[in-house]
């Protein structure tokens, strides 16, 4: 790839390493071709996962139409069709400032004025693209990209992982093109623990050996690509590990060669409280922990949630006693009604116009954490989402809004209180900023 010669003499010459070393990936197998550089002063430091807000990314829905050509996965519970009664999302997308070719309009679903409701494909380079820029443009250092076993080569839904192969590579490009920093996050969920390592590990194999860590934008600590595992969970039925997967697991990133890998574990919230010995060493020799605090919340007496945050003083101080990166997991709010079909709302927990994450980012303002994961940028199945979500959303079946908040509202929440984190200020208990 050649860059124009105007484009290099404004940039100053501290980055011409950077953009030479663009052009090197660009040549290796697997890798797209950039279009253009990212804005230097914008550039996420892909050298460390210190320092860094960065959000879970499933990147896993599809539209009938699309380039996977699949249906309404994660959509729907029926690929073939979208109802009210098959819905298995929660939040409606803005889709105000999607392009046409980014749009896929869902038969029967009308806004409130009247309008067409139209919801976006994961399978879209542009659409990943468009929701990087968002990450830039909020503060956002980058993505953990959610890695299905399920859907890699050998699981019960390999016949996705074309597609899924796809957008990994629109989010290694748009990671180049917005400066953000990405990172794979396996996910065992509805795999069996027989047969996890070997589809996980084959898989990595062929990644690297094409060349995905090479990216100058994957994310490094030590010089060794980071690779996060979601699943190192005990007597859990979503997921299928066992301490002897979990251990293989470990080993083989840990070995010596082009496949090792920094290796964060995805563990349970309460995994300090697990009196068996041999997960106590599974946790002690991952080189980050990562519990997954979502769904974890208590009740005050005036009948308000609040994310349980009692434990993370000492989830940090047990990580660093074992010199470990303790990576605290924040979420804005949770509800799984269409999902899970409940009644609507009685599986609620109200985000109360941000306050509830932003509690959870005062109780880490005297914490210090060196990394934080916000779940999730697009999770709309489970409520999570902090991207752009409509209030307005069509009427014709349940849907938690942003509580007549401004779309970008979390995105607005999480730059302000990523930036006082980094910058070593104050999070103040009540949000600072009007919407």
């Amino acid at each position: 790839m050649k860059y124009r010669e105007r484009e290099i003499q404004s940039i100053p010459a501290a980055f011409v390493p950077i953009l030479l070393m663009f052009a090197a990936v660009c040549s290796l197998p697997g890798v797209r071709c950039l279009a253009a550089p990212p804005a230097p002063a914008n550039i996420v430091d892909a050298t460390s996962l210190h320092g860094k807000i960065m959000c879970g990314y499933q990147g896993w829905f599809r539209c009938p139409g699309d380039r996977a050509n699949m249906g309404w996965v994660h959509w729907s519970r029926d690929s073939r069709r979208i109802t009210p009664a098959t819905l298995t999302f929660e939040m409606w997308p803005d889709m105000s400032e999607y392009s046409p070719s980014e749009r896929f309009a869902a038969p029967g679903f009308i806004h409130a004025n009247g309008q067409q409701a139209y919801l976006f494909s994961s399978d879209n380079a542009g659409t990943v693209l468009r929701h990087f820029q968002w990450m830039a443009q909020y503060g956002i250092d980058g993505a953990w990209l959610q890695h299905f076993v399920v859907d890699l080569p050998g699981g019960p839904s390999q016949n996705r992982y074309p597609s899924r192969l796809r957008v990994l590579h629109d989010v290694a490009e748009a990671a180049n093109k917005t400066g953000r920093a990405w990172a794979l996050c396996y996910d065992v969920s509805g795999t069996r623990s027989d047969q996890i390592c070997e589809i996980l590990t084959r898989n990595w194999k062929a990644l690297v050996d094409g060349k995905m860590t090479d990216d100058p934008r994957y994310l490094h600590e030590g010089g060794k690509p980071v690779v996060q595992v979601w699943g190192f969970y005990a007597n859990n039925k979503h997921s299928g590990m066992a301490p002897e997967t979990a251990a293989k697991i470990i080993d083989f990133f840990h070995q010596p060669g082009k496949y090792s890998a920094y290796l964060v574990a995805g563990d349970d919230w309460n995994w300090r409280r697990n009196a068996d010995p041999r997960w106590q060493a599974i946790y002690r020799n991952v080189n980050a922990c990562a519990p997954w605090n979502v769904g974890n919340y208590s009740t005050d007496s005036a009948g308000i949630k609040h994310a349980s945050t009692a434990g993370w003083a000492q989830d940090k101080k047990e990580c660093e006693s074992h010199h470990q990166l303790w990576m605290p997991v924040v979420y804005p709010g949770f509800s799984w009604d269409n999902l899970q079909r409940k009644p609507p709302g009685s599986s609620t927990v109200p985000r109360r116009k941000g306050q509830f994450l932003w509690e959870q980012f005062h109780a880490l303002s005297a914490l210090k954490p060196d990394s934080v994961y916000i779940a999730m940028f697009d999770e709309v199945d489970e409520g999570t989402a902090i991207f752009k979500v409509t209030s307005d959303p069509p009427t014709q079946a349940h849907f938690v809004g942003y509580e007549d908040m401004p779309s970008d509202w979390y995105l607005r929440l999480v730059r302000e209180a990523g930036g006082r984190l980094r910058e070593g200020r104050p999070i103040p208990p009540q949000i600072p900023i009007q919407p």
